[in-house]
């Protein structure tokens, strides 16, 4: 296949770095100059992905902010070719999908929404790899969700990335779920470190303190984006916590050991139950 990469960052990056290893040809572009000659010159890319070329590929990933995606997807869509397949790496789904769908449909090509479960703390081109995606889950927000023939032409197609489970669901679904299992964690990730006792842990921490403040280290412009696009999700999540960290307070105000205890058995049995 030649495959177009819009967005040579973390996850482009690596998009294009799997692809590459696979054999496909891949063309890639970054509006970050230093970004677009690294890729370059390092060979993750053969080429720049430009106005001239985009009709030849048959994938192509868009890497980019919600926003950021939807211009660019608009401003290409009348350039493709009627077979290629435009698969977007954003954060949250209903916006860029619903703008994706009907510019699929206005213009012939195929749109579906992409959200690889993969990532590390730091962002930029220089942490991609091409391993990042292998055994990782990918979420997938397709036009029409029970075509199996469609589907698994979309798998076939994502098989250099190395997937894993492979989810498909709506846009809705999508970022309910998001805002629960990504979302908030990083909201409490960051919020947990800025503690003033933080300053102080080294010595005192180990895996649990890890685990806990790994996502706080993120980009606040991209991030910034993703929850205010998903801000009804989002808001009912952080207000779900926040009632429940209440009844864990005030069950240790009042030294209320019967309670405690109750919400910490309660924890303990959510978590085998979901998780096995």
């Amino acid at each position: 296949m030649t495959v177009g990469v819009c967005g040579l960052g973390l996850i482009g990056g690596s998009m294009a770095k799997a692809y590459k290893l696979s054999g496909h040809t891949v063309l890639g572009f970054d509006k970050d100059t230093a970004t677009q000659g690294y890729a370059s010159l390092a060979g993750i890319i053969d080429g720049e992905l430009n106005e001239k070329n985009v009709s030849e590929c048959d994938l192509i990933f868009i890497a980019l902010y919600p926003q950021a995606a939807i211009k660019y997807l608009e401003g290409i869509s009348p350039l493709l070719s009627k077979e290629s397949v435009i698969i977007d790496l954003c954060g949250t789904k209903k916006q860029i999908c619903r703008r994706g769908f009907d510019l699929a449909d206005k213009y012939g090509f195929t749109f579906v929404g992409g959200h690889p479960m993969a990532g590390v703390q730091y962002s930029g081109i220089k942490y991609a790899k091409a391993t990042l995606f292998k055994n990782a889950p990918m979420v997938l927000v397709p036009p029409i969700c029970d075509d199996i023939a469609f589907l698994n032409k979309i798998k076939q197609m994502l098989s250099p990335a190395g997937f894993g489970k492979i989810t498909v669901t709506d846009a809705d679904s999508h970022d309910k779920m998001i805002a629960f299992t990504s979302q908030l964690a990083h909201i409490v990730s960051n919020s947990y470190v800025k503690s003033e006792t933080a300053k102080g842990h080294k010595g005192f921490s180990a895996g649990s303190y890890k685990d806990m403040t790994r996502v706080a280290w993120l980009n606040e412009n991209m991030w910034t984006e993703l929850f205010l696009e998903n801000k009804e999700p989002l808001l009912f999540e952080i207000d779900s916590i926040i009632k429940s960290l209440s009844e864990y307070r005030d069950a240790i105000a009042n030294d209320d050991s019967e309670l405690l205890k109750a919400l910490l058995r309660d924890g303990r049995i959510a978590k085998k139950e979901i998780d096995g």
